[in-house]
């Protein structure tokens, strides 16, 4: 592995553990944490648990490596004091016959894969063009930020009864300076949303989801493509995110110019 390659990996882990380290310190500000949000470092490594949510999106383990081998029975007695089962994400550049081995030991299994895609930035190259002109792209304020959780909520097929809850924990984050929320609107109908995060030269897009009615009409393109001239403006080198393998989000950032820097090995409980 050259080094320039290890060096984009590496950027590009950190931002997946920057991205979701200030979105749940943000939302652990909340009515005095009452969603029980929890983080631990173990070395490079950081366990993150909400008791609130149980699902896997928040309550895993980034930056997971060999050099953790030692710390495993502890991270794992972590999410079992919580009630919740451990989940760790191993990227290549961390994997080792060691450590599956001993997850395996503890009753782990490879359960699947998620990718991670990057793309280099530059103020004098010009962002792809190609978006259709018919999606219109703006900031969503505060003072409108109700339709966030609109839209994310319908995007994800999830119950209308979550949508105040996705808008308040959302909202606490659109209120901080590293994260910006678009609203994607077609024919002036709302269509969808995409949220970027910005820290140091790296730019991620975290978040992103269409209304079923508007797919496949260049919603997500355009969203992307606004992200990354945003990047640009704010004189980042890095444009990252993160799909679900071969998925279409993965392919739209593809088609974006974002390539894959790896694809992490996703553990679960047996």
């Amino acid at each position: 592995m050259s080094n320039l390659m290890k060096n984009q990996w590496c950027i590009v882990e950190q931002s997946e553990i920057d991205v979701l380290e200030d979105r749940l310190n943000r939302i652990a500000t909340l009515n005095e944490n009452a969603m029980g949000v929890e983080l631990k470092r173990f070395g490079n490594a950081v366990a993150f648990s909400v008791k609130s949510i149980p699902g896997p999106s928040f309550n895993t383990v980034k930056g997971i490596s060999g050099e953790n081998i030692d710390d495993l029975d502890e991270i794992v007695d972590f999410y079992t004091s919580r009630g919740m089962p451990a989940r760790f994400e191993v990227t290549p550049g961390n994997a080792s016959t060691d450590l599956f081995r001993k997850l395996s030991t503890l009753g782990f299994f490879q359960s699947g894969f998620h990718t991670a895609l990057y793309r280099p930035l530059s103020p004098v190259e010009p962002v792809m063009g190609g978006a259709d002109t018919a999606v219109q792209i703006e900031k969503i304020s505060l003072e409108d930020f109700d339709i966030f959780g609109e839209l994310y909520t319908s995007g994800f097929g999830m119950p209308v009864a979550f949508k105040d809850y996705v808008t308040a924990n959302n909202k606490v984050l659109a209120e901080s300076k590293p994260w910006t929320f678009y609203l994607a609107s077609v024919g002036g109908e709302p269509a969808g949303i995409g949220v970027l995060y910005v820290k140091n030269d790296v730019a991620t897009l975290a978040a992103s989801a269409t209304v079923p009615e508007f797919r496949n009409k260049g919603v997500q393109t355009a969203l992307i493509q606004k992200r990354m001239q945003h990047a640009v403006d704010e004189g980042c080198r890095y444009l990252v995110g993160q799909a679900a393998f071969g998925s279409v989000s993965q392919k739209n950032m593809e088609r974006a110019g974002l390539k894959i820097a790896y694809t992490n090995a996703v553990w679960d409980k047996l």
